[in-house]
């Protein structure tokens, strides 16, 4: 695996989940600023050709935009691609990259670490068997706010829809049926919300902030059906070691996996519908 991107989520999250085996290894890190990229642990290449080379797949944690030109490129050049949420910075930079990765016929699988713990397993499992008509969900955080690590430029500029937006989208997505439908409101920057239709009927509401302060409450998720409800539990486990397991068997099996770049890019839509109707207000 070759890593593109060194910064603070790269150095906390990718760069020890693909170092430490036992289903990958670490073969190198190409960032913009080779003086981060040497923090990491691996060979530092200047040219990310160099890095294409020295691999057989690229994970990537860059921002949005980075993402999609680099990802064509990896894709051209026949490396698998393990791709962070939001798939690109732009609808058009999306669809750019899913085509590139199915032309190339590349594998692809998207971080989104939600979806790879047992817990959350456990509550898709238990909304598929209680015929679901309605669920919501709150991601609250200040991320966006002071120092924090996470309060990059883009997230600066485009706030919780794009950042946290597609892990939410996703989930409700999973556990109530493929959306049809979004009518969004709000600030991104602030608090946006999110009224989501479903194939089937169903309806799910989401409020996503990125501006709290003080002591806030953990993201939360909860679905209600004709047989019962599920709520999805907060667990301890760490979700990294399931994404480098599930991609390398992607990749060392072929067939796919259902969180793809043509998956990724269908959040983007979603997401893309909504900033147009936050911009309209």
């Amino acid at each position: 695996m070759g890593l593109i991107g060194a910064g603070p989520w790269a150095e906390m999250a990718h760069a020890p989940m693909l170092a430490e085996g036992p289903h990958t290894r670490l073969a190198g890190v190409w960032a913009r600023r080779p003086e981060s990229a040497a923090r990491l642990g691996a060979p530092v290449f200047e040219r990310v050709e160099e890095l294409f080379d020295a691999c057989e797949a690229v994970a990537f944690c860059v921002p949005p935009d980075v993402q999609a030109e680099l990802g064509v490129r990896a894709a051209r050049a026949g490396k698998a691609l393990l791709l962070e949420k939001p798939l690109a910075g732009s609808l058009d930079g999306a669809r750019r990259l899913a085509a590139a990765v199915a032309e190339a016929g590349v594998p692809s699988q998207m971080v989104l670490t939600l979806r790879y713990a047992a817990e959350t397993r456990a509550f898709l499992a238990r909304c598929a068997e209680i015929d679901p008509f309605g669920g919501h969900a709150a991601n609250i955080s200040g991320s966006l706010m002071g120092d924090h690590p996470f309060a990059t430029p883009w997230r600066l500029e485009r706030g919780a829809l794009l950042d946290v937006g597609p892990h939410v989208i996703d989930l409700l997505d999973a556990a109530l049926g493929p959306i049809t439908g979004v009518r969004a409101h709000g600030d991104p920057l602030t608090w946006v919300g999110l009224l989501l239709e479903h194939e089937g009927g169903a309806v799910s509401e989401a409020s996503l902030c990125q501006a709290g302060v003080g002591e806030l409450p953990p993201s939360s998720f909860a679905v209600y059906g004709r047989k019962g409800s599920a709520v999805l539990a907060h667990g301890d486990g760490d979700p990294l070691a399931a994404v480098a397991e599930e991609f390398a068997r992607t990749v060392r099996q072929g067939g796919g996996h259902p969180l793809d770049a043509a998956h990724g890019l269908r959040l983007q839509e979603i997401i893309a519908e909504a900033e147009s109707q936050v911009r309209a207000l």
